[in-house]
């Protein structure tokens, strides 16, 4: 394709809000030259112009957290270094318990604050009305206060940015309307726009509320939708102490921040309204939606009940402007799927506080190909197309909204924009109890209910969750008997071609083989070792391999292998048309053997191997794999004919005390095992010998990605391990809490649950390796300290006894 450019630049970003202008300023301050900037309007008039502009630092990952820090760190320099002044006012941030529940949510945030880092301190009711005077303490269980929280200027803040990336020789034209986007391949060759066309060789999409159109006119999907978001200011009657703190109050769901003389307050209330299905028109500019008073009512009245001062004094201005908000409410950052110059840094709710951070690490990705943390809770690569459909969409966005104060219990599920993928199990599992859980549109089984008991979903922080005995029936049976679980959802891809084989054992860290029939478990990871995607690589042939992986991990997997395949390797997506049932446990073998003319004994049948089978009167590919650790059968059936399947084994089964199993029984056994979860317990942050998992790395068997990495930290040895804890009986942990050794925070939990065959409450965790070898740590949960034990790195069936059977 010909594309007749007016100029050319290296880099171009397309948005002039704080995101966009963070990202020029960083770009810039790292040395990165031609860069520009182009806002269709003037900067700011997107949704930053009617931010709020407060900031808060802690989330419920440490990466996010990290990130937030990199933005308080940016605010306190970028003053002094522009000569701009930004009004960031570090007056820290007071948040409030109303309900016991609460009061856990927020012990549980300061129980990973101290893991993370950040400076956070437990009040009491009447501390906390110290702090905040206006407050009333009645229903007050606690409180939580941030001294390095505050707020900050958007349009100040926006112009330091722009104000730096310009003295570091970035340039902003304002009044530059991208038109057009010209894509040839999987390359964006550059922009039309009402000034004249340009070329670039990286381009950028910090659009904002125009993100998810801008997105659409390079054939990107982005799962950025927009929604109506309102908040007020009183009447200026207020004293107030320069120095006084932010508020948050979420049982009461509404924020505040002082201004001069008054208060800016606002919420997130239910039933916000969508807006143009996230594809506002081009010349919508600095605007703004006529107030609901209904909605603003939601947490207008119960603010005036917490704050009572606010019945004295009126309201002087009802903003009620659009924001942007996605699928699952965070900002959606990095290197799309769909092309390999095009980036994006959009979604952002919280986009002023965390504007400096996602600036700085869109500009690592972009300069140095990582963002200097895994940030795959933010990844563009977490979504695929369904998730940008606009009526899917706007229903998710809404429910993200509205659920931003809402207590958020371990493992909770959506309830907006159910049902969208089911698989050809699904309803015979709903009738035999199945509650299900939401994984990349699917319905899955989470857990299955037990006679005469109700069937819902019941989170706790402090104790065990409603499901706690359902899920150990089905360990039971996993352990003792034999099981069924529906595992559709797994990602599946084909890879095919001449050198099909070659072509993926340089991309995997394993050997994969040279005689077909088998699967191998391997990581890719990347040129520093880091682990990219674990996966189960099933070699068919020398031509045809498939690779499976996660539900939700099936766009950032496929992406990482097709970026690395040479011409005529293709990548198909076959998820659709496979249904995966696993059969396991120590009966499973009988119970299959009984419905197939097969040879599944041991010696016809390994572990590890691949093969087609008859199963009643279906066929199957059948693996002998699994993710819980014992003996069985992953059936990899189209999807016609795996009702048909189901029924057999069900049926076959029924003398031996068959039964169904779901994701919260696996994830219990996993844990027992030992085996990990990617983006949980391993992330690009961590290579295979950190986590244990050096077997599935082999050096010898020729180049592949990372492997000269690879050689030197097996050679050099690690600085960290992956360990496992356990604590006797049940402790609530849910992941991110301080690991301590003589009294000092040495590691953070990563995944965490309760170990039904031992009894035991199970972490992982990394400690330097210093003190790999000690036996005896604590685990500090909602402010007591659990004595654990560090244990070996599998706990149950270590020898694999059971699964090789």
């Amino acid at each position: 394709m010909t594309f007749h450019a007016d100029r050319h630049v290296h880099i171009l970003i397309i948005g002039g809000g704080a995101i966009g202008t963070s990202l020029a300023y960083h770009l810039a301050r790292d040395g990165a030259k031609d860069v520009l900037l182009v806002e269709k309007s003037q900067l700011t008039h997107g949704c930053t112009w009617h931010a709020a502009g407060l900031v808060g630092q802690l989330r419920s990952k440490r990466n996010l957290t990290r990130l937030m820090q990199n933005s308080v760190a940016v605010f306190d320099r970028l003053e002094e270094e522009t000569g701009q002044a930004i009004s960031w006012r570090k007056v820290g941030s007071l948040r409030l318990a109303g309900s016991r529940d609460r009061w856990s949510e927020i012990r549980r945030s300061m129980g990973q604050a101290k893991s993370f880092g950040v400076e956070c301190h437990a009040l009491s009711a009447s501390e906390a009305k110290g702090l905040f005077p206006f407050i009333v303490e009645d229903g007050i269980e606690g409180a939580a206060f941030i001294p390095g929280d505050g707020y900050i200027d958007p349009y100040s803040l926006t112009m330091a940015y722009a104000k730096g990336a310009r003295q570091y020789g970035a340039k902003i034209e304002e009044g530059v309307c991208v038109e057009e986007i010209v894509v040839e391949g999987r390359r964006a060759l550059g922009v039309v726009t009402n000034t004249g066309n340009i070329s670039c060789e990286i381009l950028v999409n910090c659009a904002g509320l125009w993100a998810k159109r801008v997105g659409e006119m390079a054939g990107v999907s982005l799962a950025a939708g927009i929604v109506e978001h309102q908040y007020f200011l009183t009447e200026k009657k207020l004293k107030l102490d320069p120095n006084l703190t932010t508020l948050r109050d979420p049982d009461n769901n509404f924020y505040l921040k002082p201004d001069t003389g008054s208060f800016a307050i606002g919420g997130w209330e239910d039933g916000s309204k969508g807006c143009w299905r996230g594809k506002p028109p081009l010349d919508f500019g600095r605007e703004l939606f006529e107030p609901n008073m209904d909605r603003l009512e939601l947490f207008a009245l119960p603010a005036a009940e917490r704050l009572p001062v606010l019945n004295e004094i009126g309201i002087q201005t009802v903003i009620n402007g659009p924001i942007p908000v996605s699928y699952d409410g965070e900002p959606i950052i990095g290197l799309v799927p769909e092309l390999d110059n095009y980036y994006t840094g959009c979604g952002f709710t919280a986009g002023i506080a965390a504007s400096g951070g996602g600036g700085l690490a869109l500009s690592n990705m972009i300069l140095h190909g990582d963002a200097g943390m895994d940030l795959w809770a933010f990844d563009t690569r977490r979504f695929g197309p369904l998730h940008s459909q606009g009526r899917y969409l706007e229903q998710r966005a809404i429910e993200a909204y509205g659920s931003y104060y809402k207590i958020h219990w371990p493992s909770e599920e959506a309830h907006a924009g159910r049902g969208l993928r089911r698989s050809p199990l699904h309803e015979q599992l709903r009738k035999n109890g199945a509650v299900f859980g939401s994984k990349f549109g699917w319905e899955r089984p989470n857990w299955f209910s037990l006679p005469g008991s109700e069937a819902i979903e019941l989170g706790s922080f402090e104790g065990k969750p409603g499901w706690f005995d359902a899920v150990g029936a089905e360990v039971k049976a996993i352990r003792e008997r034999a099981v069924l679980i529906d595992q559709t959802s797994f990602s599946k891809f084909e890879i095919s071609g001449k050198g099909a084989l070659s072509a993926m054992q340089h991309i995997a860290a394993n050997d994969l083989g040279t005689k077909p029939g088998h699967a191998i478990y391997t990581q890719l990871c990347n040129n520093n070792g880091g682990i990219e995607a674990d996966v189960t690589i099933l070699h068919l042939s020398d031509d045809l391999l498939w690779l499976v992986t996660g539900s939700g991990f099936g766009v950032r997997d496929r992406n990482w292998v097709e970026r690395q395949l040479p011409d005529g390797v293709n990548v198909r997506d076959v998820t659709d048309q496979y249904a995966v049932i696993n059969i396991c446990g120590p009966k499973s073998r009988e119970i299959l053997q009984s419905v197939s003319d097969d040879d599944l004994s041991n010696e016809a049948f390994p572990f590890l191997t691949a093969r087609k089978i008859e199963v009643g009167d279906a066929t199957a590919l059948a693996v002998r794999v699994g993710y819980v650790g014992e003996l069985g059968w992953e059936l990899y059936i189209a999807q016609e004919f795996a009702p048909h399947v189901y029924d057999t084994l069900k049926e076959a089964g029924q003398p031996f005390g068959i039964a169904d199993a779901g994701y919260r029984a696996i994830e219990a056994c996993r844990l027992e095992k030992g085996y990990l979860y990617w983006s949980g317990d391993i992330t690009p942050d961590y290579n295979p010998y950190d986590a244990g998992l050096g077997f599935a790395v082999a050096l010898d068997k020729g180049d592949f990605t990372g492997r000269e990495a690879l050689r030197t930290i097996k050679k050099d040895g690690v600085t960290r391990k992956l360990c496992s804890f356990t604590i006797d009986g049940f402790a609530p942990l849910h992941g991110g809490e301080a690991i301590l050794s003589g009294g000092e925070v040495v590691g953070s939990t990563a995944s965490t649950g309760y170990g039904y065959t031992l009894g035991k409450t199970i972490a992982f965790g990394y400690l330097p390796a210093s003190l790999a070898d000690e036996k005896s740590f604590e685990i500090e949960a909602f402010g007591k300290a659990y004595k654990a034990t560090r244990g070996p790195r599998v706990l149950y069936d270590p020898k694999m006894e059971r699964l090789k059977a």
